[in-house]
Parts: C-alpha cells; structure tokens; sequence
C-alpha cells in the first residue's frame, strides 16, 4: 500500500532486496516478472503509472517509468513465449471503462 516493494527467497523471511517508496507513495496494483526475462518485473501504481524494473541494469531504481494518461489502469498482465527465443512480451492493461490495451514491450526488455 505504501509503493515497497520486497523481493523474497522461497526459503527466507527476510528479503533480499527491498526497496522503499519506489512509486513515490502510490500503492502497487500489480506487479509482474518478465515472461521472457527474469532480471525484469513490471510494477503498476495506482495512478496508471508502470515501472520497468531491469535487475541486470540497474538493481536500485526502475530503468524505465510509463504513465498511461488516457484513463485509470486497474490491472496489469504479462504475456509471452518463454520456451521461444523471438523475445516478444506484451503487456496487457485492463482500463477503468473496461477496454483492454495490448502493448509490445522493447526487445531490450524482453528478449531472453
């Protein structure tokens, strides 16, 4: 509810990596791993904010921010073909009037 965001060990309680406020307060909607890359999550705030989160690049902050400006996002999915090596992941967004938004996501991303 407060934009943490923990990253566990099966065998842990305690995290390995926690980052604090990392949607500057807004609480997380949803948040997803990279079907096709697994340094890579999505986080969805609130305020239809996404947050591309590259571990191999960067493991303090999002490499990349999107704000979907046309109207609330309330859910977020990921699909792909892991077992394929094309790379392609798209993101799937549920808006608040119902309509549905497939968006391919860029190569550096996705591919394996």
């Amino acid at each position: 509810s407060d934009g943490s965001i923990r990253l566990h060990q099966m065998t842990s309680e305690c995290p390995i990596m926690q980052w604090n406020d990392s949607t500057n307060g807004q609480p997380i909607v949803a948040l997803q791993w990279a079907l096709t890359r697994p340094a890579v999550f999505f986080a969805l705030d609130a305020s239809s904010n996404i947050y591309i989160w590259d571990l191999l690049e960067n493991d303090l902050l999002p490499v990349a921010k999107e704000t979907i400006p046309s109207e609330k996002v309330v859910a977020m999915a990921l699909l792909g073909e892991p077992e394929k090596a094309n790379g392609l992941l798209g993101i799937v967004l549920a808006k608040e009037s119902g309509q549905i938004d497939i968006q391919y996501v860029k190569k550096k991303w996705a591919s394996p």
